[in-house]
């Protein structure tokens, strides 16, 4: 027998958030709108958060454990560079498909995000942890330099944000496919430099 798992009012507040937050951004996400698109009222979801920022974090968590739940169940090389590419191809097609929800997860300023150097290295941050694990078994496989796991997944990971905060910001002036091929090409020189000689 199979029993369906039901759907608490909590996740129903968290899905309605993310939504207005998928669609208008954080600045488009209050408690009164999030109460009207789940049918109670805004004093209910206190109950649940204690306040606006608490729910944010909320839809931020939920987001990153899909986000990896959805990496982690995708079929992957056993090599890292071509792991890499892998990912590199599933997070920027992530940004370009979910641009204000990007954003709030990765670039926006948030009191709960963890920083680097400390909530890093401590594997606090489960995207990150996908890059420095094939960045490691780079290392290991003989492919990739051995210098700092951490500071190179950083570097990797800078690149990847930064050029996607500019396209968002409409600082690179192409369509979505033309800077899709962006990223991959200047990713692909990372990777080449990462490559041990």
């Amino acid at each position: 027998m199979t029993f369906m798992s039901e759907v608490t009012t909590k996740d129903r507040i968290t899905a309605a958030a993310t939504w207005l937050l998928t669609e208008h951004g954080a600045a488009g996400v209050s408690m009164r709108k999030v109460a009207a698109a789940v049918g109670i009222t805004p004093m209910a979801i206190y109950q649940y958060f204690p306040d606006r920022e608490s729910l944010l974090n909320a839809v931020a968590d939920a987001a990153f454990a899909e986000l990896v739940r959805r990496w982690e169940s995708a079929p992957r090389s056993t090599a890292a560079d071509e792991r890499m590419r892998e990912m590199l191809v599933d997070h920027v097609d992530f940004a370009l498909a979910q641009p204000r929800l990007y954003d709030y997860m990765f670039t926006e300023r948030r009191d709960q995000a963890r920083k680097f150097p400390d909530d890093f290295r401590a594997r606090k941050s489960p995207t990150f942890n996908l890059v420095a694990d094939a960045i490691s078994d780079g290392v290991d496989q003989g492919l990739f330099s051995d210098d700092d796991i951490w500071e190179t997944s950083l570097m990797f990971a800078a690149l990847l944000h930064g050029l996607i905060q500019l396209h968002h910001g409409d600082r690179i002036g192409m369509p979505d496919p033309a800077f899709r091929t962006l990223c991959l090409e200047l990713a692909e020189r990372m990777i080449d430099g990462l490559l041990r000689t």
